[in-house]
């Protein structure tokens, strides 16, 4: 088993390289891929030394998967070069994750519909994965008819730059500028670029990604993308629609029963979720579960998540673990 990380410098990266050897993923020999300036940089996995080599030279060692984190551009470029010589590209960024003709995955909700000819993989957006765990039993059960999200999205998400910036703003002394405005005692109501709708990409990713990954088209989805001044996770309010009228036990019921799901709900203790929790966690966590007496057949909740691990690399891998589960590795 030959396995590549590109883009293995970054946050992500890392954090792939990380879960790899927490989850003892099989693989017997590991490339890492960055940019030119990361060539030569040493990284440790398994206790053995590795050092970074450039995208090419990966490419020739034909390795069986490559988990691809390092941008749009690069995905474009590069992963069809890996899936001719029959290599499985699982892609962190946006470039494939609405053609109709790649897969995007989220391996508890949809893995049935990958297929051995699937050779570049789409990794969902980060507050998708999250969102769509938690959307996806209640679409089962009750069918979903419209979904407000706002989310409240750690700098982490944006990487290692607005992670510094972050606290060099806390200490006093901040010389990277990386969004329009501070983010130390700050919110920006700005994830990505806004497009001519008024929306930013990072709101239609959540509301395009959902409905393909649902496989409904039908479901009525608004998102309001908000950067908050926070590390370990990304939460979101959201507020859910049904076809049917809910009942809260029976969904807390069948939350506790779902794989990659904590319920954290109990508002007479102050249990509930938050980034403090899911930090360097895989689950994904969900609380403050109500009915919303306003609208008929609807109810808010709480969801939280560590982006860099089941937002990102964990669910990359889960998917990589999932090609090895079919034996088309």
């Amino acid at each position: 088993m030959k396995l590549g990380i590109v883009g293995a410098t970054g946050m992500v990266g890392r954090t792939m390289i990380k879960l790899l050897e927490e989850r003892k993923f099989p693989v017997q020999n590991l490339f890492l891929s960055a940019s030119k300036r990361s060539i030569g940089k040493e990284f440790f996995f398994r206790e053995k030394r590795h050092e970074v080599i450039s995208i090419k030279d990966l490419l020739s060692i034909r390795p069986n998967i490559v988990l691809f984190s390092a941008g749009s551009d690069i995905s474009i470029n590069w992963a069809p070069k890996f899936s001719r010589i029959g290599c499985f590209v699982i892609d962190n960024s946006s470039a494939w994750r609405m053609d109709p003709e790649k897969k995007l995955i989220v391996p508890e909700i949809n893995s049935c519909f990958l297929s051995k000819k699937d050779k570049i993989i789409s990794n969902p957006n980060c507050s998708t994965i999250q969102l769509v765990m938690i959307l996806n039993p209640l679409h089962i059960e009750y069918g979903i008819n419209r979904v407000v999200i706002s989310t409240y999205q750690s700098v982490t998400g944006t990487g290692r730059k607005a992670l510094m910036q972050l606290k060099e703003e806390e200490q006093g002394c901040s010389s990277l500028k990386v969004y329009p405005y501070p983010i130390y005692h700050n919110v920006l109501p700005h994830c990505d670029m806004f497009e001519q709708n008024g929306y930013t990409k990072e709101e239609m990713k959540l509301i395009k990604e959902t409905k393909k990954i649902l496989n409904d088209q039908n479901i009525a989805i608004t998102a309001t993308a908000v950067r908050v001044p926070v590390i370990g996770g990304h939460s979101e309010s959201v507020n859910i629609t049904l076809k049917n009228k809910p009942n809260i036990e029976k969904i807390k019921k069948i939350f506790s029963n779902s794989k990659g799901i904590i319920l954290q709900d109990n508002p007479d203790k102050n249990i509930y979720p938050m980034p403090l929790f899911s930090h360097n966690k895989d689950d994904v966590f969900v609380g403050r579960i109500r009915i919303d007496d306003s609208c008929i057949n609807s109810l808010n909740m709480w969801i939280t998540s560590d982006n860099l691990r089941k937002g990102a690399a964990t669910n990359a891998i889960q998917i990589a673990e999932l090609l090895i589960e079919k034996k088309y590795v």
